[in-house]
């Protein structure tokens, strides 16, 4: 099985090129559309970790594999490249196309470490509903991407009376690769990642806010995955997306294949691609973990669901540093505990406890697996400080073993 996984992965891996990523977001059927980099190369020779073989848990994926197997649920990207230091971008999560201002989900937050500058989070955590898109950026453009997000809220139709609302916006800091004082985040960029939300296949590795971050030294982004759970279950699909730029000691699929690795930086100066100072290591950076469910789930037991999706980013060897700021959104689309904003009381059907446990096993298999798509999607990168190095894959599957058999 090494062997096979090894011919398979070296001929995903025959075009790959080794620059700066990519741009947009499009609607496609899968397996997962051919992307393009900033430079115009390809990168569909970059596998998603399943395609590779590496087949994570045991229930079974959404027809995507994607938070967009969620009914409803759309992801947008704006991806910013300028010149050699700016390199960062947005992500939009949307739970459903209607009117989310009056037609709010519920939602939970789980804190698994507060280094972080999440917004919005007090509101969540009194009300438990969600009334705008999720964002994702880079630490120092939260406060631009909430400003525009506003305002591209309040001039929809309908919100001409609105006097208060509370943006949900979270981060992780690209500051190795992108000039993070500059702030580059316009209100163009929230739009488009807004009005470009698909519920299409989602672009991974390094666009939209993952085009900047750094994940166990390697290059990180964006990665999603999902379960669907059998229908004696419920039929219920989780969905998770996340924006991965933490550190550890890299584990796949239970193999500890990051101490086998050669160091990242000195594997880019070898094939004449480093430059400036070393990639973060230290496990400091950060992590946004967004989960999507069409179960009932009221802010309680979404509360519960995303404290199980840590064991997903545990599972991956992330240390969870005093630097790291790693946090869970969840929130769940179903139509039984949607609350309207002028109801004078919400009368939902969540599911009881013991309803729970496929939900709980789904999250950590598709927290886990998301963050390897986020990693075997994400081409290299040189930016404001340096470069970071893709993971090499063909170095990765043969350490796998019986774990990567496509």
């Amino acid at each position: 099985m090494r062997d096979r996984a090894t011919a398979v992965i070296t001929s995903l891996l025959v075009l790959a090129v080794a620059a700066c990523p990519l741009s947009g977001f499009a609607e496609a059927s899968e397996p997962q559309p051919a992307q393009s980099d900033a430079t115009g190369a390809s990168t569909a020779a970059r596998p998603r970790a399943r395609e590779a073989g590496v087949v994570i848990g045991s229930l079974p994926p959404g027809p995507r594999n994607a938070i967009v197997d969620v009914p409803g649920v759309a992801v947008g990207h704006a991806t910013i490249v300028e010149g050699d230091t700016i390199r960062t971008g947005v992500t939009a999560i949307v739970p459903h196309p209607g009117d989310l201002y009056r037609e709010r989900v519920p939602a939970a937050i789980h804190v698994a470490n507060g280094y972080g500058k999440l917004l919005g989070v007090t509101q969540v955590e009194e009300l438990g509903e969600l009334e705008t898109p999720i964002l994702l950026t880079g630490t120092l453009g939260v406060w631009k991407a909430a400003d525009a997000m506003v305002g591209w809220m309040l001039a929809r139709p309908g919100m001409e009376q609105v006097r208060s609302l509370n943006p949900m916006v979270g981060e992780t800091n690209d500051g190795f690769l992108s000039d993070i004082r500059v702030r580059p985040i316009r209100p163009e960029h929230v739009v488009q990642a807004l009005e470009g939300a698909s519920t299409g296949n989602v672009e991974e590795g390094a666009v939209g806010a993952g085009t900047g971050t750094v994940a166990f030294g390697w290059k990180g982004g964006i990665g999603t995955s999902s379960r669907r759970l059998p229908e004696a279950s419920g039929g219920y699909t989780v969905g998770v997306l996340v924006q991965s730029n933490f550190g550890g000691d890299l584990v796949i699929a239970g193999v500890p294949v990051g101490r086998a690795l050669p160091d990242p930086d000195s594997l880019a100066s070898a094939v004449g691609a480093g430059r400036g100072e070393r990639p973060p290591a230290n496990g400091d950076g950060s992590i946004m973990i967004v989960v999507a469910t069409d179960a009932p789930l009221d802010a309680r037991l979404l509360r519960r669901l995303a404290s199980r999706a840590v064991i997903g980013l545990g599972r991956t060897g992330a240390s969870m540093s005093n630097g790291s700021g790693d946090y869970v959104i969840a929130f769940a689309t179903a139509k039984d505990v949607r609350m309207a904003n002028d109801a004078v009381a919400h009368v939902t059907r969540p599911l009881a406890n013991d309803a729970m446990n496929g939900l709980f096993r789904g999250v950590a298999e598709a927290t886990e697996e998301a963050i390897l798509n986020s990693m075997f999607r994400a081409t290299t990168v040189t930016g404001h400080r340096g470069t970071v190095r893709a993971l090499p894959l063909e170095r990765v599957l043969p350490l796998l073993g019986d774990a990567a058999s496509p």
